[in-house]
């Protein structure tokens, strides 16, 4: 077990990231590195595991339809069961919409869930499901969606009517505006208390948070 889950993990880093040309949708210029903000402060309306009251905050700004992501999941888990007690990890949107088409309505959907306390439960389904309901039309996704929500016990009306919300569509635009501000173009993209880190290999990512936490 122990074996299947390091090539696991060795595999994921292959599958570096998926990146979107912010030009494509309605930037004149992707921000560079210099001309990017930071990304906005972590707050308690934020997703989080973890120690909460850490000093070393791991953020990821993620696409539920972005195969990297999916496949960076076995190792931000690593993560969070070898650092739980000195680190708080964040989930925050970043639907790449002009590569992935369904990759907005699913953040909206782990945030319908949310409301009924279960944003992980959908953000586990959908990251297992994605090879299925990736290239689904609007139509069979929202079916597909209802039929998560009804697996997780939600009040399947309620969800109905959260999931295009304003309410919930201002959630997520929030996280997308913050890093598309902050110049992330690319998912998974990962912060350690706010300055951004792109390790190679698992290795780097523990060595990153420990330095954080012996800082």
């Amino acid at each position: 077990m122990k074996k299947l889950l390091t090539l696991t993990l060795i595999a994921s880093l292959f599958l570096t990231a998926c990146t979107e040309d912010l030009t494509n949708i309605g930037f004149e210029e992707t921000p560079t590195n210099d001309e990017s903000e930071t990304i906005p402060a972590v707050t308690d309306a934020d997703w989080s595991k973890g120690n909460l009251e850490a000093d070393v905050v791991l953020v990821e700004y993620s696409d539920f339809q972005c195969p990297a992501c999916k496949a960076r999941e076995p190792l931000v888990e690593k993560l969070l069961e070898e650092f739980s007690n000195h680190v708080r990890f964040v989930y925050r949107h970043r639907p790449l919409s002009s590569m992935h088409k369904n990759a907005e309505l699913a953040a909206q959907a782990t945030e319908a869930a949310g409301l009924q306390d279960k944003f992980w439960e959908m953000h586990d389904v959908l990251f297992e499901e994605q090879s299925n309901w990736s290239g689904f039309s609007e139509d069979e996704f929202i079916a597909a969606l209802v039929g998560y929500a009804e697996t997780l016990e939600l009040d399947l009306a309620k969800f109905q009517e959260d999931l295009e919300s304003s309410e919930v569509e201002k959630l997520v635009e929030e996280d997308l505006d913050g890093a598309i501000a902050a110049g992330v173009n690319s998912t998974p993209t990962f912060f350690i208390n706010g300055e951004q880190i792109n390790p190679k290999t698992y290795e780097e990512y523990r060595e990153a948070i420990r330095q954080a936490i012996e800082s």
